[in-house]
């Protein structure tokens, strides 16, 4: 989860590791450092710092490094001990002259620590990551690679490190297990990154570096090898998306950008998968024949994700009548599936790299089912360990709560859904038409309601000193209540949970009273009355109600005084307009209440330790 950069070349390292570093902070942001190969110098070079980025550049003014051509850089999201100094990254051996930067977990490190120790071995941390480095001092002779390779054999966990030492100074080594790492290929210099927006500035030509892979970097080459020391013909992807969709082009915060964003991402979805009125799902890697044989679906994903995959199985189910089972993935190996060769596990993550995931899409591989990935990543682990991918093309999501990626997920559920009714024969074709019809409605829907981005701004100023919110949803929009609550509490720290309405009175309603906000999703569906029903129940214990409700309905007006119009579409894609709202709703609140949205606190983009 943590952010790595790394680069040996022609131009000075620190500034690009710093840059890199910025472009990173997403990943986490309790505190970063740098360790920096300057000629002349016996030592490496380290400064680090708790806080973010800027603190570390503080630190750098009042503490000045000199000239360097080859260095590593990190920010963190702490596993291993808490936020500070001395468990900061980069980590070095006695002598400080090996430096070590990683992303991910040592699960054996207490055992390899007690070794350690005995050997005579001075640890000044609490991480995980201090025994790596003391481990590749244990075996250096001179041969950095070499020593790097014999201490990866002693490791057990998911790591992406980069390791760089003032002996030899000419190379830079990396290598992943289960934690993403990019390599950049330059004219005269080269890159290590977790992710591509560290480096696309100064090249859009990238190795994805494969678990069990190490790299070592040269000025003027890179070499690919497995952990024994086999070259590995590694292939040169070219990265695509400008670096101006990684800035915030004027926008306040990234999240608002990105809101702003799904318009656009949904046009790109759908109209590169609808042809004629057709679905066409490249990249499926399934015959219609081998999609009918299925006689189940089972869902995994964790947090927005999940609650994408809830909505997927109402989707799913009510289009192409098949049994769908939706399993949060760090559950879902641990309650002994029922999985076999009849089954089509969907896998759904924004970075492709979320380790609950990756476990859960092991486990039911190995139970014999074939695995589709709905992913943003291109390259990613998720996408080369399933048998099809259906990617989202969202583009870089910067914002640690997720918005537009959720949305190009439901996007793909509902493309998805549309081709398994047609192979079923479950829905009408006249239907199936007007549905594919009124979802290419919806960017321009999405792009109306965004207008009204003041009004919704009002509202949340109104409700932001609340204590606790409550979110209800019915069917379809359960999913969005989870994800509205999900959002409210990712950001601006408030207490928010999300229930089937229809749960409200077998406990939640002994919550409601005039301190707490309660926002009630209600456009026209089937469940319209019922979610009437319940606002009146939340009135007549004082509870302070904000409705969403579809464009028309001023009838709702009478049932509470705070209303969020949406526009109107076919009641089942309703998940894809209630969900703006609630989006810029959990934006405008928390920056009422000062605050960190793009970077809320505890939390980081891309989980990838379980």
């Amino acid at each position: 989860m943590c952010g790595i950069v790394g680069y040996i070349g022609k131009r000075e390292a620190l500034g690009f590791l710093l840059e890199g570093l910025k472009n990173l902070e997403y990943r986490g942001y309790d505190s970063s450092g740098v360790a920096l190969i300057s000629s002349g110098e016996p030592r490496v070079v380290i400064r680090k710092e708790q806080g973010k980025i800027r603190e570390l550049e503080a630190l750098i003014a009042q503490q000045p490094v000199p000239s360097a051509f080859l260095g590593i850089a990190h920010t963190r999201w702490a596993t291993h001990g808490a936020p500070c100094r001395r468990n900061s990254h980069p980590h070095s051996n006695a002598d400080e002259t090996i430096a070590v930067v990683h992303n991910g977990i040592i699960e054996n490190y207490q055992s390899l620590r007690t070794s350690l120790v005995r050997k005579g071995y001075k640890f000044v941390s609490d991480t995980d990551t201090e025994v790596v480095v003391h481990l590749i001092a244990q075996y250096f002779q001179g041969d950095l690679v070499q020593a790097v390779r014999q201490a990866i054999r002693e490791l057990k966990g998911a790591f992406a490190f980069g390791v760089v030492s003032s002996k030899d100074p000419s190379l830079l080594v990396a290598a992943r297990v289960g934690s993403p790492l990019v390599i950049g290929v330059g004219n005269g210099e080269n890159f290590i990154a977790s992710d591509v927006p560290a480096i696309l500035k100064y090249t859009r030509r990238v190795i994805y570096l494969k678990d069990g892979e190490m790299a070592v970097l040269r000025k003027n080459g890179v070499e690919v090898t497995s952990f024994d020391g086999r070259k590995v013909p590694c292939k040169i992807a070219t990265v695509t998306f400008k670096m101006d969709a990684a800035q915030k082009q004027g926008y306040a915060h990234f999240m608002l950008k990105e809101i702003h964003e799904q318009p656009e991402v949904l046009s790109r979805i759908f109209s590169g998968r609808i042809k004629a009125g057709r679905v066409v799902l490249e990249g499926l890697g399934l015959t219609d024949k081998a999609l009918k044989a299925f006689d189940r679906i089972k869902i995994v994903a964790c947090g927005t994700a999940y609650h994408a995959g809830l909505a997927g199985r109402y989707i799913i189910e009510e289009l192409a009548r098949i049994p769908v089972e939706v399993d949060v993935s760090s559950e879902f190996r641990y309650r002994s599936p029922i999985v076999d060769k009849k089954t089509l596990l969907i896998a759904v993550s924004q970075s492709g790299e979320t380790a609950d995931t990756l476990a859960a899409v092991r486990e039911a591989k190995s139970k014999g089912a074939t695995i589709i990935a709905i992913c943003n990543v291109i390259g990613s682990s998720l996408t080369r360990e399933a048998d099809g991918v259906l990617y989202t093309y969202a583009g870089p999501e910067i914002g640690v709560a997720s918005t537009k990626a959720y949305t190009a997920q439901l996007a793909v559920f509902y493309l998805l859904a549309l081709k398994l009714a047609g192979i079923h024969g479950a829905l009408a074709p006249k239907q199936r038409a007007l549905l594919v019809k009124e979802l290419q409605l919806i960017p321009a829907l999405i792009g109306k309601f965004l207008k009204k981005n003041a009004a919704v701004a009002q509202i949340a100023g109104n409700h932001a000193h609340y204590g606790c919110f409550l979110y209800l949803g019915r069917n379809v929009n359960y999913p969005s209540a989870l994800e509205g609550a999900l959002k409210l509490k990712e950001i601006s720290y408030i207490p928010a949970e999300g229930y089937a309405a229809g749960e409200m009175k077998h406990g939640p309603i002994a919550l409601i009273d005039e301190y707490r906000g309660v926002v009630c999703i209600a456009p026209r569906t089937e469940t319209y009355e019922k979610m009437v029903s319940n606002i009146q129940e939340i009135l007549a214990r004082k509870g302070k109600v904000i409705v969403i409700a579809t464009e028309g309905d001023e009838e709702i007006r009478a049932h509470a005084a705070e209303v969020i119009h949406v526009p109107a579409t076919h009641p089942l894609l309703t998940p894809l307009t209630v969900i703006i709202p609630l989006q810029l709703l959990a934006y405008h609140v928390a920056v009422n209440r000062g605050c960190d949205v793009d970077q809320p606190r505890n939390l980081a983009k891309s989980v990838t330790v379980e």
